[in-house]
């Protein structure tokens, strides 16, 4: 394990939120090398003191951390730096080189390039030193394809780690167990069985304090385009081989390379597109998402899979921002019984099988059933939908980010993303907002507070947000 960090972009609200309670945590618990050491970059100008003063007033130290804090912020160096001065970054952390780092660039995706340049030049990418990204990783595939030409320049694909937080998050790992080591759901795993497939993720936050970046990604590249992409591909995909890095991320990569592309008389059917207003969300008045751009805050897609296992089948993806509750889920709806043998409820009113992954608020795996509870003298048997809940109550999880450093720290690249899977997920993309261009595709405007707009019901599941199976 590497025992040394840069971390870029160390005055930002991901590192404040984030990155630097991870490490807090990680430290508690000893889970870092004994000689563990931070340095820290960032734009706002302070010394070593001063930053250790910044940062401990922005970290909950919180109970049964006594004297973690105080440890985290001793092992911290502090450096204001500006990425696109090449020899200032070499003179400045050329002394960390003496042994092997990892380089964290929690940076827009626009100084990826200058950072690797410093980087570079003060020998801090030489192996076996590593480098984690942030998304976003480009605005399209173009873009993608630069910025993973720059990162072959200086360093090889062994040792670059895509960060994609949903990855580190426990039950979306759990997503592998429970469909490989399962025989009763791998068998049913497919388009003989399996009807349709929703992925949801809502938040009832806004864009508070990202309205320059919105503008210019959007939902559909915001959270489609990796999350949820993510999610699909885990879903969707093959057995792997083996469950190393390589095995894993090569059948994300076909599941990816196989979603067909969107085209202009596909995009009023297969997507919809919103932007919030003014409402009400969670009881607080919320104002509207005002933007210069044609850019939405809710995405409704329909995707298809062009392979043998999901020939037919529909992936609804929705994401939104001020919408009622906050939630991530995946349902899995299973064929109706091909031949229905009861009177009550008769064929039409019977509910399908489902499989639900909720990853969070709280996370939940729920298999709906159709069940009777009739007595013997009851002159019929009346079935009604029942649920058999598989939810554990785990120990206290790590955040992700947690993982995820440790994972970087360590070399494991299991749960990080490949060039190639990046560039297959912006193909599609692509294709999307091409579709919309030219098929111009409105974005219609919803209240904050509600599930979107008008038509957004086609993309949404009915269980999504309410446990009782309907919406708000």
């Amino acid at each position: 394990m590497h025992d040394s960090i840069l971390l870029f972009g160390a005055t930002g609200d991901l590192a404040q939120r984030y990155l630097f309670p991870s490490l807090l945590h990680l430290l508690r618990d000893r889970l870092l090398p004994e000689n563990f050491r931070v340095v820290a970059i960032g734009r706002t100008q302070h010394d070593d003191d001063g930053f250790r003063a910044w940062l401990r007033e922005r970290i909950d130290e919180g109970d049964g951390y006594s004297g973690a804090l105080d440890d985290l912020l001793s092992r911290i160096r502090y450096h204001a730096l500006n990425l696109n001065d090449t020899e200032a970054m070499a003179a400045a952390l050329a002394p960390y080189a003496d042994r092997p780092a990892v380089s964290y660039l929690s940076t827009p995706p626009n100084l990826f390039e200058p950072a690797c340049r410093g980087l570079k030049a003060a020998g801090l990418l030489e192996p076996p030193s590593r480098l984690v990204l942030e998304k976003p990783i480009g605005h399209d595939l173009a873009s993608a394809r630069e910025i993973n030409a720059t990162l072959r320049a200086a360093l090889d694909e062994s040792r670059i780690f895509r960060i994609d937080h949903y990855l580190g998050k426990a039950p979306v790992q759990n997503l592998l167990p429970l469909r490989f080591g399962n025989t009763l759901l791998e068998a049913v795993w497919d388009n003989r069985c399996i009807e349709s497939v929703d992925i949801v993720v809502a938040e009832t936050a806004g864009v508070d304090g990202r309205e320059g970046y919105y503008a210019d990604y959007g939902a559909l590249r915001d959270m489609v385009q990796n999350h949820m992409l993510q999610l699909l591909a885990l879903v969707a995909m093959e057995p792997p081989a083996a469950l190393d890095a390589d095995s894993i991320r090569d059948e994300k990569r076909k599941v990816l390379r196989a979603l067909r592309p969107m085209t202009a008389a596909d995009a009023a059917s297969d997507s919809i597109r919103g932007r919030y207003g003014p409402g009400v969300v969670e009881g607080r008045a919320a104002q509207g998402f005002k933007a210069d751009s044609a850019v939405e805050t809710f995405v409704g897609l329909r995707a298809w899979i062009d392979n043998w296992r999901w020939a037919g089948v529909p992936f609804r993806l929705a994401t939104g921002k001020r919408l009622p509750s906050r939630t991530t889920e995946v349902l899995i709806n299973f064929k109706p019984v091909t031949h229905w043998l009861f009177d009550r409820p008769n064929a039409r009113g019977a509910t399908p099988n489902r499989l639900r992954m909720r990853l969070q608020p709280e996370e939940t795996i729920e298999l709906g059933l159709m069940g009777s509870l009739a007595a013997p003298e009851w002159g019929a048997t009346e079935l009604m939908p029942m649920s058999l809940d598989m939810a554990m109550l785990p120990p206290k999880r790590r955040i992700a980010y947690e993982r995820l450093m440790i994972d970087a720290l360590k070399g494991d690249q299991t749960l990080f993303v490949r060039d190639d899977e990046v560039e297959a997920a912006w193909r599609w993309i692509d294709s999307i907002s091409a579709a919309w261009q030219q098929a111009g595709t409105p974005v219609h405007e919803y209240p904050a507070g509600s599930w979107g707009p008008n038509g957004a019901e086609a993309f949404l599941p009915r269980t999504v947000g309410a446990p009782s199976g309907r919406r708000g």
